[in-house]
C-alpha cells in the first residue's frame, strides 16, 4: 500500500512521541535502563530532537494542524478500519472510506481532527 510521505512523518513522529512518554512517566524501570545501558535523560532529549527534525520535514498547513491536534491527544494519526476512526471510533461517509486512493493524500477525520490511514 502506498502511503502520502506526510502521513508516513505523521506516523513516524506519533511513534516516537509515545515512546518518549514511555520514558517520561516510568514505564522504563530502572533495571530496563541499567541493562540497556541508558540515560533516561538522554534518551528523552534524542527522542525530543529526532521529533522536532521530524516535524521540520511536515508541509506548512499539515505541521500546523499537527500541532492543534498534538496539544489537545496523545494520538495525531488514527486508522480507519471498515470506515470506522479509530481516533474517535465514528463512520466515516461511506464514499470517503471506500477510495482507493484514500491514502495517497493527507485527510483528517471531521469529528476528531485526527489524521488518517487506512487499513481495510
Amino acid at each position: 500500500m502506498t502511503m502520502h510521505p506526510q502521513l508516513e512523518l505523521l506516523l513516524e513522529i506519533q511513534d516516537l512521541r509515545m515512546q518518549r512518554r514511555g520514558l517520561s512517566d516510568g514505564t522504563m524501570t530502572d533495571l530496563e535502563a541499567d541493562v540497556f545501558d541508558i540515560k533516561i535523560e538522554d534518551a528523552i532529549r534524542s527522542l525530543d530532537e529526532k521529533v522536532e527534525e521530524l516535524e521540520g520535514r511536515l508541509a506548512p498547513g499539515v505541521r500546523e494542524r499537527y500541532h492543534r491536534i498534538a496539544d489537545k491527544a496523545p494520538r495525531v494519526v488514527a486508522p480507519v478500519l471498515n470506515g470506522i476512526c479509530y481516533g474517535c471510533f465514528v463512520a466515516l461517509a461511506t464514499a470517503r472510506a471506500s477510495e482507493a486512493d484514500r491514502n495517497r493524500r493527507v485527510e483528517s477525520c471531521e469529528y476528531c481532527g485526527c489524521f488518517l490511514y487506512h487499513l481495510d
